[in-house]
């Protein structure tokens, strides 16, 4: 289980300081998809780097499992099973799907069968992909599955997803989008996704709305949904249009 009490994050000082996230507290449970959206801007992927270490709360505690992981290193708490994933994954010339997964494991004797398995989780084949390099040839959507197979073979127990559906085209994002449908179903782990993407909310067990560095929303994606869709028609002209012809039919 994941809580967060009281995190506050500002950048600067004095005149210059700005605050990114006022006060957040909020808890996770297990085996959970919960899914981060609202404007652009609002706090979303600093808060998710303040779960993972790659900042520091100015103020708060982060707590996994009861264990207090505030002041903790990002291979500490990956060694605690927190892994995230980037909007952009990094390549690496040179390297093979098959050592990325190796190294991600821990196990310099990983099977080929393990790795097959944590492929076919999302859904690559492993005899099309073992030997590749991870470098510019593979695809914004095979790059972004390969990242959630390393998370796999971590066995993390949180994964926090930060706009996996950036930059990657419609036919990649169905198939993403079924991989975390699957995951959710077939793992244990607990799930975070940042995300702006109906479907992708669709999948969630709760949304969580974060606007000027608080929540302003959290619920089912039935509740949310329409709320977001609301606000998104009042600043749309197209969609303003569009429920303008429908209120005169």
């Amino acid at each position: 289980m994941l809580q967060l009490n009281h995190i506050s994050y500002s950048v600067g000082e004095g005149d210059d300081r700005s605050v990114i996230i006022h006060d957040i507290s909020l808890t996770v449970d297990e085996h959970r998809l919960v899914v981060l959206t609202g404007p652009n801007g609002g706090g979303k992927t600093s808060l998710a780097k303040i779960i993972m270490g790659l900042v520091r709360p100015t103020y708060g505690q982060i707590l996994w499992n009861g264990r207090d992981v505030t002041a903790m290193s990002i291979t500490e708490r990956a060694r605690l099973g927190i892994s995230y994933g980037f909007q952009q994954p990094p390549r690496f010339k040179g390297l093979t799907v098959r050592d990325l997964l190796t190294l991600a494991s821990g196990d310099k004797a990983l099977s080929k069968d393990l790795c097959c398995q944590y492929l076919t989780k999302v859904g690559l084949c492993a005899n099309d992909y073992l030997e590749r390099e991870v470098d510019a040839s593979l695809s914004g959507g095979e790059i972004k599955r390969i990242e959630i197979a390393t998370v796999l073979a971590r066995n993390s127990q949180l994964m926090i997803f930060d706009e996996p559906e950036a930059g990657i085209d419609l036919w990649s994002f169905a198939r993403l989008t079924e991989s975390f449908e699957q995951l959710h179903q077939n793992t244990d782990a607990t799930m975070l996704i940042i995300s702006h993407q109906e479907r992708i909310i669709s999948l969630a067990d709760e949304v969580i709305v974060i606007d000027g560095g608080r929540i302003v929303c959290r619920g089912t994606a039935a509740e949310v949904l329409p709320q977001i869709l609301g606000n998104t028609k009042g600043t749309c002209p197209v969609l303003a249009k569009e429920e303008w012809r429908n209120d005169t039919k």
